[in-house]
């Protein structure tokens, strides 16, 4: 059996889907503040944007993509780009991490420290 690019599509678009509909039940638990002020499209458009931005910097992993845009939620949508937020760009940039998931998990215990606890979401 032979799948063609157009079914490989297909499959890849259910997948994102599904995983928006994942991100969007855990965006509104951890953060429904935030998602109380935005309507669903919004929020699934933000779940597509931080798909691409995370990629961008070769995350791809769901566990990781997730953590990126909770950052997102925490820092602003375009947190990554933010020049009041050097240390994101600086861990997103640096060439000697080049395994994803460590880089997440760098960038988000260097998130951890610069939240102020009064103002930290239950996952940071």
């Amino acid at each position: 059996m032979t799948i063609r690019h157009q079914q490989m599509q297909s499959l890849a678009d259910a997948s994102v889907s599904k995983f928006e509909v994942r991100m969007t039940e855990h965006l509104e638990r951890c953060f429904p503040v935030q998602c109380k002020a935005s309507d669903e499209m919004r929020i699934h458009s933000t779940i597509r944007y931080g798909i691409q931005r995370a990629a961008s910097y070769g995350i791809t992993l769901e566990r990781d993509v997730c953590k990126y845009i909770d950052l997102m939620f925490v820092f602003g949508r375009d947190y990554d780009r933010d020049p009041g937020l050097p240390w994101v760009s600086a861990i997103l940039q640096d060439k000697t991490l080049d395994n994803a998931t460590l880089k997440t998990e760098r960038l988000f215990a260097a998130a951890k420290r610069h939240v102020p606890p009064e103002t930290r979401s239950p996952l940071l």
